[in-house]
């Protein structure tokens, strides 16, 4: 039998933590930024280069293994499957572009490339499963928020790529493969299932809004930073100043638990009488009311 967390608070952490995992789970759009590499420094044609491209779709396309094992295990352990598929395939792909494995086939380096990539289904199935769960009455705004931060991780990952590691595609594969590990080991134990409010949060609604706005902002952000990068010779103090703002942009969904903590909320008596109004618990079809098992019962039992 599985915990489940109680309180208002932790559904929340889970989603500010669950939206690093998603730009992490963005790994499958960065082969543009390190394929160059693979085909000087190992010789391959385009050919070659075309099909790791297919590799590259294949493993990040497959996710029903990840989907059957959301309904069979917690999610801190499909965050640890991801990770350590992120390991395994990226730190092949470095060992190669490093030359630190001389001539290492070409059939294992398609492998591993389909393998790092396949890291993406698990990781943004365990969080994407795990969220929807936590807000049954708002599934459809949190796959969204999370989908929309999916689009903007090819971005994010291409700042750190021209910024921290200045175009070097060695140090961002290395970044890959023990960066990405590093992100789901530190959030694993708060992405988890929690008990969901019965009823539906007045403030929700502006919780949702805020961490809309803030992805949108996000992508504002990086796109002024982008073009003003292709008129403007930035120094590196700037550079690293503008990245550590995007870095509080991505921060911007925890100031909501952050918030609940410093300023509790007490619960009106319409919310209190009003519970299962919007719960996936139940579902009201002409007058009745007929109990439906919940969305968290594939948890809990």
């Amino acid at each position: 039998m599985l915990r489940v967390k109680g309180g208002k608070r932790p559904p929340w952490v889970g989603l500010g933590a669950a939206v690093w995992v998603q730009i992490a789970s963005g790994n499958g759009y960065t082969f543009p930024l390190y394929s160059h590499s693979l085909k000087s420094v190992l010789g391959f044609n385009q050919s070659q280069i075309t099909l790791l491209g297919v590799a590259n779709d294949i493993g990040e396309n497959v996710g029903i293994l990840p989907g059957l094992a959301c309904n069979k295990f917690p999610p801190w352990l499909i965050l640890f499957i991801g990770a350590l598929l992120s390991f395994l395939g990226f730190g092949v792909l470095w060992l190669a572009i490093t030359k630190t494995l001389d001539s290492i086939p070409f059939f294992l380096l398609w492998f591993a490339l389909a393998v790092a990539t396949n890291s993406c289904a698990w990781l943004s199935t365990a969080i994407l499963v795990t969220n929807m769960r936590n807000f049954p009455v708002s599934r459809g705004t949190v796959a969204g928020i999370l989908k929309g931060y999916s689009g903007l991780s090819a971005a994010v990952f291409t700042e750190i790529y021209s910024i921290v590691f200045h175009n070097s595609s060695s140090k961002f594969l290395l970044f890959l493969a023990i960066g990405i590990p590093a992100f789901c080991f530190s959030t694993m134990f708060l992405v988890r299932p929690c008990t969901p409010a019965s009823g539906e949060d007045s403030a929700e609604k502006g919780h949702f809004l805020f961490i809309q706005g803030a992805s949108v902002a996000l992508g504002l952000y990086i796109l002024a930073r982008t073009i003003l990068d292709n008129f403007v010779l930035m120094s590196d103090t700037v550079s690293y100043v503008l990245l550590a703002v995007m870095i509080l942009l991505l921060l911007a969904p925890l100031a909501i638990p952050i918030k609940m903590t410093l300023c509790p909320r007490q619960a009106s008596s319409a919310e209190t009488s009003d519970q299962h109004v919007g719960s996936s618990d139940f579902l009201i079809q002409d007058g009745k009311v007929d109990n439906v098992e919940p969305l968290l019962s594939v948890f809990i039992s």
